[in-house]
């Protein structure tokens, strides 16, 4: 457990607002401005300043939210150590993003509890960005993610590949089509899943890779939940980009029907990410668990 007012400093970094960490904190306002003035007074600097009404780091601020963020880090993951080797029941938090944590792990995970009966499996279903959060953080020890994600700062290992494909509703005019364009695709009415979404990014890369501006999508909707944006498209609603395996249901009954697009296919992986110093032995096992379970299915 990291000292109290280094929280307090994290928060206040984060949230840069005094009311705002007091209310996550659940302490007071002049509690937080305590918290900072010892931190200052201890490392003989100025950690936060006012710019306008917004608070800002100082350079040295920086520098400690850099330390306490790991320090912050590596309390969770000894927290979380200690507590599973004392336990006879061992738990593992895990994220996904959404196309993977809904559609690919939850029968897996369900296979393993019914081997391991020894180990808990605490899932977390995101988007891309706050699953790199979360494993920033030490909130999780094991992430997997479809977007892309910086390869410098992590361990990583492909658990499969991926296709992204237009899926239109029966009775929408490309169902009676063998094939279409890419323009084509962008004059109609696109339900794309959020901003920070792996989906989003890979498809977005594959635009401006082939020299499309982002601003000639058209764009209906931005769903954050993929069984809504789904729905809507088989309400014949738009059309989407989406991973084949979120759609292989509505596929199998006619619901959906995927339209090739000429000269334009969008690639991706699915990749485990983690920390090289946290939980490898789980990590190792469980990745080996999930793969042998694909290769079989």
């Amino acid at each position: 457990m990291i000292d109290f007012k280094i929280t307090t400093f994290l928060t206040v970094a984060k949230t840069k607002n005094f009311t705002r960490t007091a209310d996550i904190l659940h302490i007071t306002q002049p509690a937080v401005s305590q918290h900072i003035k010892l931190l200052e007074h201890h490392y003989n600097v100025k950690l936060i300043y006012k710019n306008g009404r917004q608070m800002e780091l100082t350079e040295e601020g920086k520098l400690l939210f850099n330390y306490a963020l790991e320090m912050d880090r590596l309390s969770k993951m000894m927290e979380s150590d200690i507590k599973n080797k004392s336990s006879i029941i061992k738990k593992y938090y895990i994220g996904a993003t959404l196309t993977i944590g809904g559609y690919i792990l939850p029968e897996i995970i369900g296979k393993h509890k019914s081997i391991y009966k020894n180990i808990d499996i605490m899932l977390y279903v995101e988007n891309t960005e706050s699953i790199m959060d979360k494993l920033f953080n030490g909130n999780i020890s094991l992430g997997l993610v479809e977007g892309p994600f910086d390869r410098n700062k992590v361990k990583y290992t492909k658990l499969k590949d991926d296709e992204l494909v237009l899926a239109v509703s029966k009775n929408h005019p490309f169902a009676q089509k063998c094939c279409v364009t890419i323009e084509d695709v962008l004059k109609e009415r696109l339900i794309l899943r959020e901003k920070g979404s792996g989906t989003r990014k890979i498809f977005e890369n594959a635009l401006i890779k082939n020299g499309y501006c982002l601003e000639n999508m058209n764009i209906y909707m931005e769903i954050g939940d993929i069984t809504a944006l789904i729905s809507l498209v088989e309400s014949n609603l738009g059309c989407t980009i989406i991973s084949r395996e979120a759609i292989r249901k509505s596929l199998m009954s006619g619901n959906l029907i995927e339209i090739p697009i000429k000269d334009f296919k969008i690639l991706r992986e699915f990749n485990f990410v983690y920390l090289e110093q946290h939980n490898l032995e789980f990590i190792n096992n469980f990745i080996e668990f999930c793969k042998k379970n694909l290769e079989l299915s």
